[in-house]
């Protein structure tokens, strides 16, 4: 079950290694974003020290972890399309299609080189934290942390299919892309708590799986929160994952077939 998917490990591993200085590049755009944060707290953190205290936490922490959890799980929201995307512009699209897998297991493949990729920037994240900054992370409760970064996975990742399959027909155009890109960060707590913004954009973000996993994190890595004190955010994401898996699955497959219709799979 697992020699295709290293297949596609082996293949992506190959083609990054051959670029040198991409961990490099990689590790100063990390560090880069982590001190643009240190700074925005020193000049404005207190100003809404008031939303953190649920979290224990001052901004710069809070900022800290969910753009670490969120350049993680966002990698299921843009690999599935862009991969999608690279594969049409080389020409090789039709011919994996037709390769004897299914196509769960090559989306899954697909995926897995990026979601493996970011785990580094995970760790580069946590590190400075750290050893940088004098983070604290004695509080984790690990199995909250882990059955969260597991169900925002699978959500993420089927946003990333339904995206990836208006790729697979419009080529360029990915409205869904687009609408969440935009909107996620911003009004989803990755930035600051949402409790600093209006009711209605507060009402708003809780049609998004990311507002759930953000508090989630936030509470299970800080306040070490048991499975059973996050049961709300662990359903809303559990029910997400229910949902958006099959949907974004039959979305796919029906985007493919008329892709196929259309003898359009070579074009990009």
């Amino acid at each position: 079950m697992l020699k295709k998917p290293f297949a596609f490990i082996k293949k992506d591993f190959l083609i990054e290694s051959s670029y040198k200085l991409s961990f490099i590049f990689r590790l100063f755009g990390v560090l880069g974003t982590v001190l643009t944060y240190f700074f925005i707290d020193k000049l404005f953190g207190q100003r809404i020290v008031g939303h953190l205290q649920q979290f224990g936490v001052n901004y710069f922490s809070y900022v800290l972890l969910s753009m670490a959890f969120f350049s993680y799980i966002g990698v299921g929201l843009g690999s599935f399309s862009s991969r999608i995307r690279f594969e049409q512009m080389q020409g090789t699209l039709e011919a994996l299609f037709l390769t004897p897998v299914k196509i769960s297991t090559i989306l899954f493949s697909l995926g897995l080189w990026n979601l493996l990729f970011a785990t580094v920037d995970m760790a580069i994240y946590i590190a400075l934290g750290i050893f940088l900054f004098k983070i604290s992370f004695a509080n984790v409760n690990i199995l909250s942390t882990l059955v969260i970064l597991f169900l925002t996975i699978i959500s993420f990742s089927s946003l990333g299919i339904l995206s990836a399959s208006f790729i697979m027909v419009f080529k360029q155009g990915n409205p869904l892309g687009w609408i969440i890109n935009s909107l996620e960060g911003l009004i989803c707590g990755v930035y600051f708590p949402i409790t600093i913004m209006p009711a209605w954009l507060q009402f708003l973000a809780k049609f998004f799986p990311i507002t759930y996993a953000i508090r989630a994190v936030e509470l299970a890595v800080y306040k070490g929160y048991t499975i059973s004190q996050l049961t709300k955010e662990i359903g809303f994401l559990l029910l997400f994952s229910l949902l958006l898996l099959p949907l974004s699955l039959a979305s796919f497959k029906f985007a493919l077939k008329k892709a196929r219709q259309q003898g359009s799979l070579v074009q990009y």
